[in-house]
């Protein structure tokens, strides 16, 4: 469609008008249109002397003014010419009749629009309407666009990244206002509005998204203005829902899921081209089922649903030792799911003390209510389960602290915990592939997903608080059997390097080797064997940490609660079971299975290519609703939840990267300090392994 500027438009239309409002009479018989509108004055107007025309035919003589035929629309836009008409022969003098002045009908302008602006559909409910705009239609609209196009014109490549993809949005659509059409708000723009003051139910805060009050607007710089404040807002909240609130980086440095979530000028598109912008933000979600449980156990805590029973929460009061009995004992026993054990009749050896003998007498079975309060030692032992547990010294005596770790987290912890795990899962790829492997550190568990559905799980080994699993994603590429083992330079900083300045046999007595590649780069080495700190196979996934899933020759780890003894990687319980299911996903048609990976061992080192590389996700997920729909909570061992509670809770609404601390294992200058030291004890022969390992990864 051709662009016309909206001034010339308008004055073409006011010529329009005015050549076709009544002419009058000069003496000299010159036909002369109505004087210019104040709003002309100042236009060129040429006189020409007309061509000969032919004579009209002969119409009868009224006593009136001659009345001008209305220019074409074309005439708009032609300059206004001054004719002389022709000079009759006889002239006949008449007296101008009174004529009403033609009234010029408002003009509509409206600015050419390169895609459609999501209107109201025709039962909406009209009573949320901007009560401002009195204007016609299309006029109200225009202006809009104007200020629209006047504050963003020029400048779709400056400030950040949302207010470019802005910029460039609005100029593709003609800056026509995406909120507003026919002076009223769309329904798109409701129902907008309304999700964005709910969206605590998204886990954010509806601060982060201020909305304009489009009642308490006037005129078109304001509207233009409260259009713009309402995109900004949804293209805020839309990329909050798919890559979170808060960059990962601020949580810990360690993290990478890599660069995700959708392109600025996609969420602009579609929430335009949406009838329902709900639906919309829906779309930008994670679509993991795991997320989706999560979001709807978010409702029923609010709700109070899934903590209607608070009153069950047990009370504090003065400690209960063994044998003690206390009305709490029966709560106790609900809580830790420890039934009570009948007690019937039986015998016991009392001496008389007239005489002095012992006899045995038959004692009755005492009350079922009275053993109710009894702190009996089924209750004793599921206690000290749970001391331990939570890091209480377990004597079995149930103080207040004991309580509250029997108790879990309150409604409200609960509430901040599952927050904290949504805005998790949207640092998550979207697509997490057909077949992957989960491990979720604060569980100590790994699941293996193959097309949608878990096929295996087992326990794991996570990194310690002071050595953290990293958090990422990558592909699986190759499985070793009889692998050796590269001491990664965090734990030769951090272990071996200390130690070899007291102790220069160190490294012989460990059976560390000292190679140097070709790159003359120096690294220390444990050849494979029974003592490997990887035990008997390891399974890659390239990544900038380190880390991987491996074997481990310290099985009796796998028996505790709180399995976070490792450096940072991940030590699988039965490996050889894993890689017999990960083969099979990988390498089609020519699957080793379990025995046949278990004879391998011992021998030489065995590398198993992947054909199709399934996806490994480290996550770390404190909260998730099970297969029963109950709410499971787990230790907050790298204190991430309360990180990112607190930066929730912040007066800072819009969170930047921040760089990751540095470390120090990968400083250039302590690279070069440790390859110096390392270069002294090149070509050392081994020794004993076993001390040195049973050291570090106790």
């Amino acid at each position: 469609m051709r662009k016309v500027r909206f001034d010339h438009l308008l004055a073409g239309t006011m010529l329009a008008v005015v050549t076709a409002a009544p002419s009058f009479a000069a003496p000299d018989g010159i036909r002369q249109v109505a004087p210019l509108p104040p709003s002309l004055n100042g236009a060129r107007i040429i006189q020409r002397r007309p061509e000969p025309m032919p004579e009209p035919p002969p119409a009868p003589v009224r006593n009136t003014a001659e009345q001008q035929v209305p220019l074409p629309p074309q005439a708009a836009r032609q300059e206004v010419v001054r004719q002389e008409s022709p000079r009759p022969p006889e002239p006949v003098r008449v007296q101008p009749a009174h004529v009403e002045p033609v009234r010029a009908e408002a003009v509509r302008v409206e600015i050419p629009r390169d895609e459609p602006v999501a209107q109201a559909s025709a039962n909406e409910d009209r009573s949320f309407v901007v009560s401002s705009l009195d204007r016609p239609l299309g006029a109200s609209d225009s202006q809009i666009a104007e200020r629209l196009r006047g504050a963003l014109a020029g400048k779709a490549d400056k400030g950040d990244a949302e207010r470019k993809a802005i910029g460039s949005f609005y100029a593709s659509r003609n800056y026509a206002p995406l909120w507003i059409h026919d002076g009223r708000l769309t329904a798109g723009a409701k129902s907008a509005i309304v999700r964005l003051k709910n969206a605590q139910a998204d886990a954010l805060e509806p601060a982060d998204y201020p909305l304009p009050n489009f009642d308490n607007v006037a005129g078109a710089d304001q509207l233009a203005a409260a259009d713009l404040k309402l995109t900004l807002s949804a293209l805020t909240f839309a990329r909050h829902l798919a890559v979170g609130r808060i960059a990962p980086t601020r949580v810990s440095a360690e993290v990478d899921y890599g660069q995700h979530g959708p392109d600025n000028g996609d969420i602009l598109k579609k929430l335009a081209d949406a009838r329902d912008a709900n639906a919309a933000f829906d779309s930008f979600e994670p679509p993991q089922p795991a997320f989706k449980a999560l979001k709807r156990k978010l409702a029923e805590l609010r709700s109070g649903g899934a903590h209607a029973d608070a009153d069950e929460r047990i009370a504090n009061g003065p400690a209960i030792k063994p044998g003690d009995k206390d009305a709490r004992v029966p709560q106790l026993r609900q809580h830790l799911n420890v039934r009570l054990t009948a007690q019937g009749p039986r015998t016991m050896q009392v001496r008389d003390h007239r005489t002095g003998r012992i006899k045995v007498v038959k004692v009755p079975a005492e009350d079922p209510k009275a053993l109710e309060l009894v702190y009996d030692k089924a209750l004793f032992n599921a206690v000290k389960n749970v001391q331990a547990r939570a890091d209480i010294k377990p004597t079995g005596v149930i103080d207040n602290r004991t309580i509250a770790a029997i108790n879990g987290p309150t409604p409200r912890q609960q509430i901040d915990t599952v927050m904290a795990n949504m805005e998790r899962w949207r640092w998550l790829p979207r697509d997490l592939g057909r077949n992957y492997v989960m491990v979720n550190i604060p569980d100590y568990t790994l699941k293996v997903v193959r097309d949608g559905s878990v096929v295996w799980r087992t326990k794991i080994v996570a990194g310690k608080p002071q050595t953290p699993t990293p958090l990422l994603t990558a592909a699986m590429d190759n499985v070793v059997v009889n692998p050796s083992w590269y001491v990664p330079q965090s734990i030769i900083q951090n272990e071996l390097l200390p130690q070899y300045a007291s102790d220069p046999n160190i490294f012989d007595r460990m059976g560390l080797e000292v190679k140097r590649g070709p790159d003359g780069h120096i690294n220390v080495v444990q050849p494979p064997g029974m003592a490997n700190a990887l035990g008997r196979i390891k399974f890659n996934f390239p990544n900038k940490y380190q880390v991987y899933l491996h074997d481990t020759p310290e099985k009796r780890l796998f028996a505790a609660d709180r399995r976070a003894f490792s450096h940072g990687c991940m030590r699988v319980e039965n490996p050889t079971k894993f890689g017999e299911v990960m083969l099979a996903m990988a390498i089609p048609g020519q699957t080793p299975t379990q025995p046949q990976l278990e004879k391998l061992v011992g021998h030489d080192e065995k590398i198993f290519k992947m054909v199709n590389r399934p996806m490994v996700h480290l996550t770390y997920q404190t909260a998730f609703v099970d297969d029963d729909g109950k709410l499971e909570v787990r230790d907050d061992i790298y204190g991430f939840d309360k990180r990112i509670h607190a930066i929730m809770t912040s007066d800072e609404r819009r969170v930047a990267d921040v760089a990751p601390p540095q470390d120090k294992t990968r400083d250039a200058a302590t690279m070069k300090s440790n390859q110096e030291i390392l270069s002294r004890v090149e070509r050392r022969e081994a020794g004993n392994p076993f001390q040195f390992f049973e050291k570090i990864f106790r």
